[in-house]
């Protein structure tokens, strides 16, 4: 499938066919994509456990819900519970910035932008990481956010193995008992993976403000222009797709109430 179809097709998916197992090498598959996403420093800032539905007991599933979480995780055969290593920065200030030194040694920090052993020891461990571990909110800022940038490309990943996915909450005390994580791994999110028992479209691509609204050129309150004709070419490129509500989705939810037993 090509990127912006991926980008397209990407859905929150809430009814799975539980009957149907995911292949393991397609969750192998979404936790190598996650592994090389981008991340600031080279620190290894996302973790993941993989849970199975049916490797779980009913009340340590039922444990797991939370007001938004329900019948989904019923249905879902595989959460990946992701996770930001709190860790991951002080470590590697302790350790004298190896995994920036090995971006040296394979030429992708270049001394021409002045990278070298010496500057990554007295340069930018002591004046930009140093300080972010001592700002606890930076911190978690800065962790959280570049193991976000692994979980995003973990959701596309799985879109583009023809699966479906959802980010979605998990209750955090219910996840450090089952799971035994350490302390300073920081819950983000459960990701579910299954075959849709919904049609793979959700009943449309989702709402979205107006573009204009979000993006600006050169300072605040100059939006960036959207061009027409660059939104047809990628509506012709399934980026840009039919928005919801399409007409036969409530009758869809009907079904699909009936099948699984679940109220209206």
């Amino acid at each position: 499938m090509e990127f912006k179809e991926v980008v397209g097709r990407r859905r929150s998916i809430r009814f799975y066919q539980p009957w149907r197992p995911v292949e393991k090498e397609k969750i192998q598959t979404i936790l190598e994509a996650a592994r090389l996403a981008s991340r600031a420093v080279n620190a290894d800032f996302a973790k993941a456990i993989v849970l199975y539905r049916d490797q779980l007991s009913k009340e340590d599933l039922d444990s797991l819900k939370t007001p938004t979480t329900n019948v989904q995780l019923d249905t879902a055969p595989v959460c990946i519970v992701w996770f930001a290593d709190l860790g991951a920065v002080p470590r590697l200030v302790q350790a004298g910035g190896p995994t920036l030194k090995q971006l040296v040694d394979v030429g992708a920090l270049p001394p021409t932008h002045g990278w070298s052993h010496a500057y990554v020891e007295s340069v930018i461990v002591p004046q930009v990481l140093s300080p972010i571990v001592q700002n606890a909110s930076a911190l978690v800022m800065l962790t959280a956010a570049e193991a976000a940038l692994a979980v995003c490309t973990a959701l596309y990943a799985a879109v583009d193995e023809g699966l479906g996915t959802l980010l979605t909450a998990l209750n955090a005390e219910a996840v450090k008992r089952i799971t035994n994580h350490p302390d300073d791994w920081m819950l983000l999110y459960g990701q579910l993976v299954g075959y849709p028992a919904e049609s793979w479209d959700g009943g449309g691509q989702r709402p979205r403000e107006p573009f204009e609204q979000d993006f600006f050129e050169m300072r605040y309150g100059n939006p960036f222009p959207r061009d027409p004709q660059v939104v047809d070419k990628l509506k012709q490129a399934k980026m840009i797709q039919d928005p919801a509500p399409l007409p036969w989705r409530r009758d869809e939810i009907r079904y699909l109430a009936q099948m699984f037993g679940l109220p209206l």
